[in-house]
């Protein structure tokens, strides 16, 4: 079992500078905490997501850390040009001496995606997401790139930028429908969901079995299927419900920003609008070390997971709150759930 963690970089209320020193020094205690990995989600023109150029971010990440790994989840594929997403790959792995994980997605916010001028139109986004793709991966794996697609070209481009992590860094994948499982096996994505156990474990079961199918082998333990979870560790259950309360209040209200701007709901569906629904539903556990390990435990036998991804700090969140919180995760939880902190 390793454990990582998801960071919307929602957010607090902060002034800006400020918001990302806290941010920094949150990764600094991750890293010596024995994380396996910091995943940053994409987000634009929301407080859902401050870390609006990932890349930018992460470098400073980067900066900060010695051992945790580092990445997106996800790069939104339609919003980049491929070759430029390939070149800022490239130099972020070696910044980080072969650190870096790499999500890549078509993007769960059509609004966004509207501000960007690309079509909402399914089968549109679909074809530009598997177009962006290819010539993505080819640009981490060739010394020259030529492809011919109707929304993304590469003319015969020399590539002088490769990747420290051959053939190129572990690609991830947020997946919520089989169809993504599939799509993930195929292209050897390690995965990650918000689902409820039962469901994560049928994704995972067709993960398996899409990988048998087109590989011929079984995945590698290496690869890694992870379960999300909103996380608030405290001494106490009460204090924790309290702090987890009122910070998930804070990013339901981020969360939802652009969703009521528009009169639209989440593509996903509705959000519980507080923890403790948020938690009847299994998506977040606010507790003692010893309430949050037995509700964990539970999780990951039921889900068949080999990755826990926490979700430690979002909402209004102080330093101090999260610092603990995770401290008290690294030295009672992780044990007590067999974690083996991986060396870089």
């Amino acid at each position: 079992m390793k454990f990582g963690i998801f960071d919307h970089v929602d957010r607090s209320g902060l002034p800006l500078d400020e918001f990302y020193e806290q941010r920094l020094r949150i990764t600094e205690l991750y890293d010596r905490s024995g994380f396996h990995a910091y995943h940053v989600a994409e987000h634009h023109f929301t407080p859902l997501g401050l870390a609006a150029s990932p890349s930018v971010y992460l470098s400073s990440v980067i900066q900060r850390t010695k051992r945790l790994r580092i990445g997106s989840l996800v790069y939104t594929l339609p919003l980049y040009h491929p070759l430029r997403l390939a070149e800022e790959i490239c130099m972020l792995d070696h910044l980080s001496r072969g650190r870096l994980q790499v999500g890549l997605g078509r993007g769960i916010s059509p609004i966004e995606s509207h501000y960007y001028g690309e079509s909402s139109d399914k089968e549109t986004s679909r074809q530009v997401y598997q177009e962006t793709l290819d010539i993505l991966l080819a640009a981490l794996t060739q010394k020259q790139v030529n492809y011919q697609g109707q929304y993304r070209q590469a003319d015969n481009v020399p590539i002088e930028l490769l990747p420290a992590q051959r053939p190129y860094p572990p690609l991830w994948m947020g997946v919520q429908s089989f169809e993504n499982a599939d799509f993930a096996a195929k292209y050897k994505m390690n995965m990650v969901c918000i689902l409820e156990p039962e469901e994560m474990r049928s994704r995972i079961d067709r993960y398996r079995a899409t990988w048998r199918k087109l590989h011929g082998e079984e995945p590698s333990q290496d690869m890694l299927t992870g379960l999300s979870v909103f996380i608030v560790v405290a001494e106490t259950d009460a204090k924790a419900a309290e702090i987890a309360d009122r910070c998930y209040k804070a990013w339901f209200h981020n969360f939802n920003y652009l969703y009521r701007l528009h009169g639209r709901s989440p593509m996903l569906g509705e959000r519980a609008n507080n923890f403790a629904d948020l938690q009847k539903l299994g998506r977040g556990i606010a507790g003692s070390p010893e309430t949050v390990t037995q509700f964990l435990a539970n999780k990951i036998d039921k889900a068949g997971i080999n990755y826990l991804v926490g979700q430690f700090v979002f909402g209004d969140m102080s330093f101090e709150e999260s610092s603990h919180s995770i401290e008290l995760f690294s030295c009672h939880v992780m044990p007590a759930l067999g974690a083996v902190a991986q060396p870089a």
